[in-house]
């Protein structure tokens, strides 16, 4: 009888990750302009200060993922909980510049202890076995945070200033995550060892000559993704409005988070034979296809449309892959270490595409940028092709030999 899924667990990572997601990293943009005039910054500045906490949270990352393998991702999880309570009460009583930007890193480091690499890695500790299954549905109910709190934070920042705002959030880690943190650490583990003492490994499917160079392929075309998915999603209203959508242009948007849970659950329920590599190559394609149908079609609305649709399901499908691949490619034993290692990456560049994105359409126009931003990511299908064309030479060789 095959494993079964971890529900319970996966329902609970289901909040949290809703919740930190929600707190630690969609609410800022909103709160962003009334953080601004309390310090006497430029909102340019504040957002440069998220964007050099994303780089140091990015190179810690490495540190934390070989966490996750030697005490447990759910202890690392918890831990995570009280540090982002802590960050989010610090930068809501920071005095100054200087002591809001160490807690906005304080808060882009505790983001790396309890979003989906550290939820990944629990989940695979869990339950290696079924672990893909088990991370595709925790990134479907996880998939609703922008829409939960993007409004959540616009009503209650109606009502009290971003400090009190950040203050509530700081309370929902610490009352709902951390609890349920704990227990997963906890009872959830003890829960899943009451079966077998020794969970079984997942064993990845390429050979250890293969995994060094195969590990730098499927990082870089994981970063190439990240890149230009973290440049057009910043600057997605004022790239659609400088392409001539003018007003329509946050409609358009509003596609792009359905789009990502759409994508999830199709995958989810026609996907399960198709393997995460494919998976990845699917991905891959759209990401820059999307862009692509913006370039050639802009400012037709409809166009548009199909953009934040395609753009939208290949970002849905990179956030599963992220997880699933590293598995199948590479098995169970170290996988926190190579999560911690991806993050760094990914946040390293996600960080600075979309400083880099605002020069080039300062200086290159937004038709010309879009087009780079479309080439570096159609550099991923070239990864993931070369890694692809590994597995088959291997596959050929073991067949004649």
């Amino acid at each position: 009888m095959s494993e079964r899924v971890p529900v319970a667990a996966i329902v609970a990572l289901g909040v949290t990750q809703n919740i930190g997601y929600g707190t630690l990293y969609y609410s800022f943009s909103i709160l962003a302009p009334d953080m601004a005039g309390h310090f006497a910054w430029s909102t340019e500045w504040i957002f440069g200060a998220l964007s050099i906490a994303l780089l140091i949270g990015g190179l810690t990352a490495p540190w934390l993922g070989s966490l996750f393998d030697r005490i447990g991702a759910g202890r690392v999880m918890t831990v995570g909980s009280a540090v982002a309570a802590a960050a989010l009460v610090a930068c809501a009583y920071a005095p100054g510049k200087a002591s809001y930007a160490l807690a906005l890193i304080a808060i882009e480091v505790a983001a790396n202890l309890v979003q989906y690499g550290a939820a990944f890695a629990l989940l695979v500790q869990l339950r290696p076995q079924v672990a893909s299954r088990s991370i595709t549905y925790l990134t479907l109910i996880a998939g609703f945070a922008s829409t939960m709190f993007w409004p959540i934070t616009t009503a209650l920042h109606a009502q009290m200033s971003w400090q009190n705002v950040y203050l509530i959030f700081a309370a929902l880690n610490l009352l709902i995550c951390l609890p349920i943190h704990a227990w997963l650490s906890h009872g959830a583990i003890m829960i899943g060892k009451t079966a077998k003492a020794v969970p079984p490994r997942v064993e990845g499917i390429l050979p250890p000559e293969r995994r060094r160079l195969g590990f730098l392929l499927m990082v870089t075309g994981f970063s190439l993704m990240s890149l230009s998915s973290s440049a057009v999603l910043v600057h997605m209203v004022p790239l659609l409005s400088g392409l001539g959508l003018g007003t329509t242009a946050a409609l358009v948007g509003t596609l792009f988070g359905p789009s990502q849970v759409a994508s999830r659950l199709v995958n989810m329920l026609f996907g399960k034979n198709l393997a995460a590599l494919h998976l990845a190559l699917i991905a891959a394609l759209l990401i820059p296809g999307g862009t692509l149908i913006l370039l050639l079609l802009a400012p037709s609305v409809p166009g548009a449309m199909v953009f934040a649709i395609v753009f939208g399901m290949g970002n849905g499908l990179l956030s599963i892959v992220t997880g699933t691949l590293p598995l199948h490619l590479f098995g169970s034993d170290g996988y926190g270490k190579r999560q911690g290692q991806m993050m760094s990456a990914r946040l390293i560049l996600s960080a600075l595409a979309p400083f880099v994105l605002a020069l080039a359409m300062a200086n290159i126009g937004i038709p010309a940028s879009l087009l780079v931003t479309a080439l570096l990511s159609c550099g991923a299908i070239v990864m993931f092709g070369l890694i692809l064309s590994m597995q088959r030479a291997d596959r050929t060789a073991l067949i004649s030999g």
